[in-house]
């Protein structure tokens, strides 16, 4: 819903639940995805990109946190290699430093796809990966689209999880991407863009 005010509520309503070993991990990471999407959402908006960094870091922190807590849980690694990502586009043009940034997200993403290859929001984030690795080794604006439509194809045989606490999110995520990739290719398939966006509409009626 691009609702950054009940995201920062949800964020804070967690924190009573920090101290439950059982679900430490799960806490901390829909406390990281608060902050995540919070990040996201504030794209979307005028927002200082300093905040938006902040937001970013802070989500990677509770991510890493829920690594600690569950080594094996791959969507958390899903998350830090997300909002790194994010803070390695702010600082692209300090070559150096973004190519020091990436090494932990490279790292994580092999370790990621070793462990859950088939995970849907494991190949949404790789959808920005590959856009800016070069065509030569694998990447590029064609493989990104293949990635996404892979990764619906996947979702249509999944089924949800018992526990609430899982993630099972990713599917319109993937078919927002796809609307946005095919309006933006050269040339543009916009038949294509409508449906995979009207489809993202039908999961999730809100989204902003």
């Amino acid at each position: 819903e691009g609702d950054r005010a009940t995201l920062k509520k949800c964020y804070d309503e967690l924190a009573p639940f920090l101290e439950n070993k059982e679900l430490a991990s799960r806490i901390r990471y829909w406390r990281g995805f608060a902050r995540w999407r919070d990040g996201i959402n504030a794209g979307n908006e005028s927002v200082d990109p300093g905040e938006m960094e902040k937001l970013f870091l802070a989500g990677a922190d509770e991510f890493k946190a829920a690594l600690v807590a569950d080594p094996h849980f791959v969507d958390a690694k899903v998350g830090i290699i997300s909002c790194l990502g994010h803070v390695v586009y702010f600082h692209r043009n300090e070559k150096e430093l973004a190519q020091e940034m990436v090494k932990p997200i490279f790292a994580l993403a092999g370790e990621a796809k070793a462990a859950a290859p088939d995970n849907p929001r494991l190949i949404w984030v790789m959808g920005p990966i590959l856009f800016y690795t070069p065509p030569e080794k694998g990447g590029g604006f064609d493989k990104v689209i293949e990635n996404n439509e892979r990764g619906v194809a996947i979702c249509s045989h999944l089924k949800p999880p018992r526990d609430k606490l899982e993630p099972s999110w990713g599917e319109p995520e993937l078919l927002m991407s796809l609307a946005y990739e095919y309006m933006t290719k050269n040339p543009p398939d916009f038949e294509k863009a409508e449906k995979y966006a009207r489809d993202a509409l039908v999961i999730v009626p809100f989204w902003h």
